[in-house]
Protein backbone atom coordinates (compact mmCIF):
# COMPACT_ATOMS: atom_id res chain seq x y z
CA UNK A 1 0.00 0.00 0.00
CA UNK A 2 2.70 2.42 0.88
CA UNK A 3 4.89 1.50 -2.40
CA UNK A 4 1.86 2.29 -4.23
CA UNK A 5 1.04 5.79 -2.74
CA UNK A 6 4.81 6.63 -3.40
CA UNK A 7 4.84 5.88 -6.91
CA UNK A 8 1.72 8.23 -6.89
CA UNK A 9 2.96 11.19 -5.51
CA UNK A 10 6.38 10.55 -7.77
CA UNK A 11 3.89 10.65 -10.60
CA UNK A 12 2.63 13.77 -9.51
CA UNK A 13 5.71 15.53 -8.08
CA UNK A 14 8.13 14.67 -11.85
CA UNK A 15 6.33 16.17 -14.10
CA UNK A 16 5.74 19.12 -11.80
CA UNK A 17 9.46 19.67 -11.39
CA UNK A 18 9.76 19.18 -15.52
CA UNK A 19 6.81 21.83 -16.07
CA UNK A 20 8.32 24.32 -13.61
CA UNK A 21 11.90 23.72 -15.26
CA UNK A 22 10.59 24.85 -18.80
CA UNK A 23 9.02 28.04 -17.17
CA UNK A 24 12.62 28.73 -15.41
CA UNK A 25 14.16 28.52 -18.89
CA UNK A 26 11.80 30.30 -20.64
CA UNK A 27 12.18 33.23 -18.38
CA UNK A 28 16.17 32.66 -18.29
CA UNK A 29 15.84 33.31 -22.19
CA UNK A 30 13.30 36.63 -21.55
CA UNK A 31 16.33 37.41 -18.73
CA UNK A 32 19.61 37.33 -21.39
CA UNK A 33 17.24 38.86 -23.93
CA UNK A 34 17.11 42.01 -21.62
CA UNK A 35 20.55 42.06 -20.39
CA UNK A 36 21.88 42.05 -23.59
CA UNK A 37 20.44 44.20 -25.80
CA UNK A 38 23.24 46.72 -25.66
CA UNK A 39 25.40 44.46 -27.31
CA UNK A 40 22.90 42.83 -29.39
CA UNK A 41 22.68 46.68 -30.93
CA UNK A 42 26.15 47.35 -30.87
CA UNK A 43 26.94 43.98 -32.60
CA UNK A 44 24.00 44.14 -35.10
CA UNK A 45 24.09 48.19 -35.47
CA UNK A 46 20.32 47.86 -34.64
CA UNK A 47 18.42 51.40 -34.61
CA UNK A 48 15.94 51.61 -32.02
CA UNK A 49 13.30 51.21 -34.83
CA UNK A 50 14.63 47.92 -35.30
CA UNK A 51 14.82 47.20 -31.82
CA UNK A 52 10.91 48.11 -31.76
CA UNK A 53 9.97 45.93 -34.42
CA UNK A 54 11.45 42.70 -32.47
CA UNK A 55 9.63 43.82 -29.07
CA UNK A 56 6.45 44.22 -31.13
CA UNK A 57 6.34 41.55 -33.96
CA UNK A 58 6.90 38.52 -32.90
CA UNK A 59 4.37 39.50 -30.07
CA UNK A 60 1.59 40.25 -32.51
CA UNK A 61 1.89 37.18 -34.53
CA UNK A 62 1.80 35.29 -31.11
CA UNK A 63 -1.00 36.81 -29.96
CA UNK A 64 -2.99 35.69 -33.10
CA UNK A 65 -1.70 32.42 -33.18
CA UNK A 66 -1.66 31.38 -29.71
CA UNK A 67 -5.84 31.43 -29.04
CA UNK A 68 -6.05 28.98 -31.53
CA UNK A 69 -3.19 26.29 -29.87
CA UNK A 70 -5.20 26.83 -26.38
CA UNK A 71 -8.63 25.68 -28.04
CA UNK A 72 -6.76 22.37 -30.01
CA UNK A 73 -4.55 21.56 -26.83
CA UNK A 74 -8.39 20.98 -25.34
CA UNK A 75 -8.90 18.51 -28.07
CA UNK A 76 -6.21 15.58 -26.58
CA UNK A 77 -3.28 17.24 -29.11
CA UNK A 78 -1.59 18.49 -26.01
CA UNK A 79 1.59 16.01 -25.75
CA UNK A 80 2.60 16.81 -29.63
CA UNK A 81 1.71 20.23 -29.56
CA UNK A 82 3.98 21.05 -26.22
CA UNK A 83 6.61 18.87 -28.30
CA UNK A 84 6.38 20.78 -31.76
CA UNK A 85 6.58 23.59 -29.34
CA UNK A 86 10.10 22.97 -27.86
CA UNK A 87 11.39 21.89 -30.87
CA UNK A 88 10.41 24.88 -32.24
CA UNK A 89 11.80 26.86 -29.46
CA UNK A 90 15.05 24.98 -29.66
CA UNK A 91 15.81 26.17 -33.27
CA UNK A 92 14.72 29.42 -32.79
CA UNK A 93 17.26 30.15 -29.90
CA UNK A 94 19.73 28.11 -32.29
CA UNK A 95 18.83 31.13 -35.02
CA UNK A 96 19.18 33.67 -32.98
CA UNK A 97 22.51 32.64 -31.65
CA UNK A 98 23.77 32.29 -35.49
CA UNK A 99 22.30 35.44 -36.91
CA UNK A 100 24.63 37.90 -38.07
CA UNK A 101 21.95 40.52 -39.89
CA UNK A 102 19.07 41.50 -38.69
CA UNK A 103 16.35 39.81 -40.42
CA UNK A 104 17.66 36.59 -39.44
CA UNK A 105 17.91 38.21 -36.05
CA UNK A 106 14.35 39.18 -36.32
CA UNK A 107 12.81 35.49 -38.10
CA UNK A 108 14.32 34.11 -34.74
CA UNK A 109 12.18 35.71 -32.38
CA UNK A 110 9.20 35.77 -34.82
CA UNK A 111 9.87 31.95 -34.25
CA UNK A 112 10.46 31.96 -30.57
CA UNK A 113 6.70 34.10 -29.81
CA UNK A 114 4.25 31.22 -30.60
CA UNK A 115 6.61 28.38 -30.04
CA UNK A 116 7.12 29.76 -26.32
CA UNK A 117 3.40 29.99 -26.89
CA UNK A 118 3.01 25.88 -27.26
CA UNK A 119 5.91 24.82 -25.27
CA UNK A 120 5.91 26.99 -22.45
CA UNK A 121 1.86 28.34 -21.82
CA UNK A 122 0.76 24.95 -22.39
CA UNK A 123 3.18 23.50 -20.25
CA UNK A 124 1.40 25.26 -17.43
CA UNK A 125 -1.68 24.48 -18.58
CA UNK A 126 -1.00 20.94 -18.14
CA UNK A 127 0.40 21.70 -14.41
CA UNK A 128 -2.88 22.90 -13.71
CA UNK A 129 -4.63 19.96 -14.97
CA UNK A 130 -2.16 17.90 -12.70
CA UNK A 131 -3.91 18.96 -9.58
CA UNK A 132 -6.87 20.57 -9.65
CA UNK A 133 -7.65 21.47 -6.32
CA UNK A 134 -4.28 23.50 -5.67
CA UNK A 135 -4.21 25.90 -8.91
CA UNK A 136 -3.05 28.75 -6.31
CA UNK A 137 -0.06 26.78 -4.81
CA UNK A 138 0.99 25.31 -8.21
CA UNK A 139 0.93 28.81 -9.71
CA UNK A 140 3.04 30.16 -7.00
CA UNK A 141 5.54 27.66 -7.91
CA UNK A 142 5.52 28.55 -11.72
CA UNK A 143 6.12 32.02 -10.45
CA UNK A 144 8.64 31.49 -8.42
CA UNK A 145 10.35 29.31 -11.00
CA UNK A 146 10.01 32.04 -13.49
CA UNK A 147 11.51 34.69 -11.14
CA UNK A 148 14.62 32.68 -10.56
CA UNK A 149 14.81 32.44 -14.22
CA UNK A 150 14.78 36.01 -14.24
CA UNK A 151 17.01 36.85 -12.26
CA UNK A 152 19.88 34.35 -13.22
CA UNK A 153 19.22 35.73 -17.03
CA UNK A 154 21.71 38.08 -16.48
CA UNK A 155 24.02 36.27 -14.49
CA UNK A 156 24.15 33.63 -16.87
CA UNK A 157 25.05 35.89 -19.77
CA UNK A 158 27.66 37.45 -17.46
CA UNK A 159 29.03 33.88 -17.06
CA UNK A 160 29.19 33.36 -20.68
CA UNK A 161 30.59 36.98 -21.41
CA UNK A 162 33.94 36.10 -18.97
CA UNK A 163 34.28 32.91 -21.57
CA UNK A 164 33.98 35.45 -24.25
CA UNK A 165 31.39 33.76 -26.00
CA UNK A 166 29.46 36.68 -25.94
CA UNK A 167 25.49 36.92 -26.24
CA UNK A 168 25.43 34.16 -28.95
CA UNK A 169 27.02 32.02 -26.55
CA UNK A 170 24.30 32.84 -24.27
CA UNK A 171 21.76 31.77 -26.61
CA UNK A 172 23.21 28.59 -28.29
CA UNK A 173 23.87 27.54 -24.49
CA UNK A 174 19.58 28.30 -24.17
CA UNK A 175 19.45 26.23 -27.09
CA UNK A 176 20.96 23.26 -25.63
CA UNK A 177 19.29 22.97 -22.21
CA UNK A 178 15.76 23.08 -24.02
CA UNK A 179 16.73 20.55 -26.32
CA UNK A 180 17.44 18.71 -22.99
CA UNK A 181 14.38 19.41 -21.70
CA UNK A 182 12.65 18.06 -24.55
CA UNK A 183 14.62 14.92 -24.60
CA UNK A 184 13.28 13.97 -20.99
CA UNK A 185 9.82 15.42 -21.83
CA UNK A 186 9.51 13.56 -25.04
CA UNK A 187 10.53 9.98 -22.28
CA UNK A 188 7.64 11.36 -19.99
CA UNK A 189 4.52 9.25 -19.89
CA UNK A 190 2.13 10.75 -22.05
CA UNK A 191 -0.97 11.04 -19.50
CA UNK A 192 1.22 13.90 -17.67
CA UNK A 193 0.36 16.30 -20.51
CA UNK A 194 -2.41 14.98 -22.27
CA UNK A 195 -4.90 17.27 -23.05
CA UNK A 196 -8.48 18.31 -20.93
CA UNK A 197 -10.75 16.78 -23.86
CA UNK A 198 -9.05 13.43 -25.45
CA UNK A 199 -11.89 12.63 -27.50
CA UNK A 200 -12.32 15.05 -30.82
CA UNK A 201 -15.98 13.59 -31.74
CA UNK A 202 -17.53 14.83 -28.40
CA UNK A 203 -15.44 18.19 -28.32
CA UNK A 204 -14.52 19.82 -31.79
CA UNK A 205 -12.42 22.90 -32.74
CA UNK A 206 -15.72 24.65 -33.45
CA UNK A 207 -17.16 23.70 -30.60
CA UNK A 208 -14.29 24.70 -28.41
CA UNK A 209 -14.50 28.20 -29.94
CA UNK A 210 -17.71 28.76 -28.99
CA UNK A 211 -17.32 27.14 -25.70
CA UNK A 212 -14.20 29.97 -25.04
CA UNK A 213 -16.76 32.85 -26.08
CA UNK A 214 -19.60 31.61 -23.73
CA UNK A 215 -16.71 31.44 -20.88
CA UNK A 216 -15.71 35.09 -21.46
CA UNK A 217 -19.49 35.87 -21.18
CA UNK A 218 -19.42 34.91 -17.43
CA UNK A 219 -18.97 37.28 -14.89
CA UNK A 220 -16.61 34.88 -12.81
CA UNK A 221 -14.51 34.23 -16.05
CA UNK A 222 -14.14 37.88 -16.53
CA UNK A 223 -13.89 39.01 -13.48
CA UNK A 224 -10.56 37.35 -12.97
CA UNK A 225 -9.42 38.06 -16.73
CA UNK A 226 -9.83 41.96 -15.93
CA UNK A 227 -8.36 42.08 -12.62
CA UNK A 228 -5.12 39.93 -14.54
CA UNK A 229 -4.50 42.73 -16.19
CA UNK A 230 -5.45 45.73 -14.15
CA UNK A 231 -3.06 43.61 -11.60
CA UNK A 232 -0.16 44.33 -14.32
CA UNK A 233 -0.12 47.88 -13.94
CA UNK A 234 2.30 47.03 -10.58
CA UNK A 235 3.75 43.97 -12.14
CA UNK A 236 5.64 44.00 -15.41
CA UNK A 237 4.19 47.82 -16.90
CA UNK A 238 5.56 48.53 -13.13
CA UNK A 239 8.64 46.99 -14.11
CA UNK A 240 9.38 48.70 -17.08
CA UNK A 241 9.28 52.19 -16.16
CA UNK A 242 11.25 51.67 -13.67
CA UNK A 243 14.71 52.60 -14.61
CA UNK A 244 13.12 55.35 -16.84
CA UNK A 245 11.21 56.70 -13.83
CA UNK A 246 14.81 56.85 -11.45
CA UNK A 247 16.43 58.64 -14.33
CA UNK A 248 14.44 61.23 -15.79
CA UNK A 249 12.60 61.73 -12.89
CA UNK A 250 14.75 61.09 -9.75
CA UNK A 251 17.65 62.20 -11.69
CA UNK A 252 19.45 59.40 -10.51
CA UNK A 253 22.32 57.36 -12.68
CA UNK A 254 22.47 54.60 -14.88
CA UNK A 255 23.96 52.38 -12.01
CA UNK A 256 21.40 53.83 -9.75
CA UNK A 257 18.62 52.60 -11.70
CA UNK A 258 20.05 49.29 -12.51
CA UNK A 259 19.95 48.78 -8.33
CA UNK A 260 16.32 50.17 -8.54
CA UNK A 261 15.46 47.31 -10.63
CA UNK A 262 17.44 45.05 -9.04
CA UNK A 263 15.57 45.93 -6.03
CA UNK A 264 12.77 45.30 -7.65
CA UNK A 265 13.26 41.81 -8.63
CA UNK A 266 14.93 40.33 -5.77
CA UNK A 267 12.27 41.14 -3.32
CA UNK A 268 10.22 39.90 -6.05
CA UNK A 269 11.72 36.52 -6.03
CA UNK A 270 11.71 36.36 -2.28
CA UNK A 271 7.80 37.38 -2.33
CA UNK A 272 7.27 34.59 -4.88
CA UNK A 273 9.31 31.93 -2.42
CA UNK A 274 7.44 33.16 0.90
CA UNK A 275 4.15 32.92 -0.79
CA UNK A 276 4.67 28.74 -1.46
CA UNK A 277 4.51 28.28 2.17
CA UNK A 278 2.01 31.21 2.59
CA UNK A 279 -0.88 29.73 0.50
CA UNK A 280 -1.17 26.67 2.54
CA UNK A 281 -1.97 28.84 5.51
CA UNK A 282 -4.60 31.50 4.19
CA UNK A 283 -6.86 31.77 1.66
CA UNK A 284 -5.14 33.54 -1.81
CA UNK A 285 -8.08 36.12 -1.89
CA UNK A 286 -7.75 37.29 1.85
CA UNK A 287 -4.00 37.81 1.12
CA UNK A 288 -4.95 39.47 -1.80
CA UNK A 289 -7.18 42.10 -0.29
CA UNK A 290 -4.54 42.61 2.46
CA UNK A 291 -1.33 43.07 -0.16
CA UNK A 292 -3.79 45.32 -2.44
CA UNK A 293 -4.58 47.56 1.27
CA UNK A 294 -1.11 47.82 1.72
CA UNK A 295 0.23 48.78 -1.80
CA UNK A 296 -2.85 51.57 -1.71
CA UNK A 297 -1.42 53.35 1.04
CA UNK A 298 2.76 53.22 0.60
CA UNK A 299 2.67 53.44 -3.32
CA UNK A 300 1.84 57.20 -3.26
CA UNK A 301 4.31 57.95 -0.68
CA UNK A 302 6.70 56.00 -3.22
CA UNK A 303 5.50 58.42 -5.96
CA UNK A 304 6.26 61.94 -3.58
CA UNK A 305 9.51 60.57 -1.68
CA UNK A 306 12.01 62.73 -3.07
CA UNK A 307 14.77 60.54 -1.24
CA UNK A 308 16.48 57.60 -3.10
CA UNK A 309 16.94 55.69 -0.96
CA UNK A 310 13.26 55.56 0.85
CA UNK A 311 11.89 55.40 -2.82
CA UNK A 312 14.06 51.95 -3.25
CA UNK A 313 13.06 50.42 0.27
CA UNK A 314 9.58 50.98 -0.75
CA UNK A 315 10.14 50.14 -4.27
CA UNK A 316 11.59 46.63 -2.46
CA UNK A 317 7.96 46.26 0.01
CA UNK A 318 6.37 46.48 -3.08
CA UNK A 319 8.10 44.32 -4.92
CA UNK A 320 7.71 41.84 -2.20
CA UNK A 321 4.05 42.68 -1.62
CA UNK A 322 3.05 42.51 -5.09
CA UNK A 323 4.43 38.85 -5.69
CA UNK A 324 1.08 36.88 -5.25
CA UNK A 325 -0.83 39.01 -7.53
CA UNK A 326 -0.38 37.35 -11.11
CA UNK A 327 -0.32 33.36 -9.61
CA UNK A 328 -3.46 33.82 -7.32
CA UNK A 329 -5.44 35.83 -9.59
CA UNK A 330 -4.63 33.35 -12.58
CA UNK A 331 -5.18 30.52 -10.64
CA UNK A 332 -8.67 31.61 -9.80
CA UNK A 333 -9.35 31.56 -13.48
CA UNK A 334 -8.18 28.15 -13.87
CA UNK A 335 -10.43 27.16 -11.01
CA UNK A 336 -13.34 28.56 -12.45
CA UNK A 337 -13.27 26.86 -15.86
CA UNK A 338 -12.63 23.37 -14.54
CA UNK A 339 -11.31 21.17 -17.83
CA UNK A 340 -10.83 23.97 -19.64
CA UNK A 341 -7.30 24.75 -19.45
CA UNK A 342 -6.25 25.68 -23.15
CA UNK A 343 -9.41 27.68 -23.15
CA UNK A 344 -7.96 29.83 -20.28
CA UNK A 345 -5.06 29.99 -22.25
CA UNK A 346 -7.19 31.38 -25.33
CA UNK A 347 -8.75 33.72 -23.15
CA UNK A 348 -5.60 35.15 -21.66
CA UNK A 349 -4.17 36.00 -24.77
CA UNK A 350 -7.28 37.61 -26.06
CA UNK A 351 -7.35 40.06 -23.30
CA UNK A 352 -3.76 40.34 -23.05
CA UNK A 353 -3.65 41.64 -26.51
CA UNK A 354 -5.89 44.54 -25.75
CA UNK A 355 -3.77 45.09 -22.08
CA UNK A 356 -0.32 45.26 -24.28
CA UNK A 357 -1.68 48.43 -25.87
CA UNK A 358 -1.39 49.77 -21.99
CA UNK A 359 2.16 51.09 -21.84
CA UNK A 360 1.67 52.71 -25.41
CA UNK A 361 -1.20 54.49 -23.71
CA UNK A 362 0.66 55.06 -20.20
CA UNK A 363 3.92 55.80 -22.54
CA UNK A 364 1.36 58.92 -24.31
CA UNK A 365 0.30 60.19 -21.09
CA UNK A 366 3.53 60.67 -19.69
CA UNK A 367 4.81 62.27 -23.34
CA UNK A 368 1.63 64.89 -22.49
CA UNK A 369 1.90 65.84 -18.47
CA UNK A 370 5.18 63.89 -17.12
CA UNK A 371 6.35 60.69 -15.97
CA UNK A 372 5.96 61.33 -12.77
CA UNK A 373 2.10 61.94 -12.85
CA UNK A 374 1.76 59.53 -15.56
CA UNK A 375 2.84 57.70 -12.95
CA UNK A 376 -0.20 57.74 -10.49
CA UNK A 377 -2.41 55.88 -12.88
CA UNK A 378 -0.99 52.91 -11.63
CA UNK A 379 -2.80 53.21 -8.81
CA UNK A 380 -5.54 51.57 -10.76
CA UNK A 381 -4.44 48.18 -9.66
CA UNK A 382 -4.86 48.04 -5.93
CA UNK A 383 -8.11 49.82 -6.21
CA UNK A 384 -9.49 46.95 -8.98
CA UNK A 385 -8.81 44.42 -7.14
CA UNK A 386 -9.59 45.87 -3.59
CA UNK A 387 -13.11 46.68 -5.50
CA UNK A 388 -13.55 43.66 -7.82
CA UNK A 389 -12.04 40.52 -5.81
CA UNK A 390 -15.45 38.50 -4.55
CA UNK A 391 -16.33 38.90 -0.77
CA UNK A 392 -17.70 34.97 -1.12
CA UNK A 393 -15.52 32.64 -3.53
CA UNK A 394 -18.30 30.06 -3.50
CA UNK A 395 -20.55 32.51 -4.82
CA UNK A 396 -18.46 33.98 -7.67
CA UNK A 397 -17.76 30.54 -8.83
CA UNK A 398 -21.76 30.14 -10.00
Amino acid sequence: MRTGKNNSVRETIAPIILFLAIELLDELVDGVRGAAWPLIRHDLQLSYVQIGLVLTLPNVIGSVIEPFLGIWSDLGQRRPLILAGGLAFAIALGLISISQEFDFFLIGFIVLNPASGSFVSLSQASLMDLEPTRHEQNMARWALAGSLGNVAGPLLLAGVNVLQRGWRGAFCLLAILTGLLLILLWRYPTAAIAGSHSDPAKFSFKHGIWNAIAALKRPSVFRWLALLEFSDLMLDILRGFIALYFVDVMGANPTQASLAVSVWLGFGLLGDFLLIPLLERIRGLDYLKISASLVLCIYPVFLVSSNLTIKLIILGCLGLLNAGWYSILKGQLYSTMPGQSGAVLTLSNITGFVGSFIPLMLGFVAQQIGLQSAMWLLLAAPIALLLGLPSDLSKQKQ
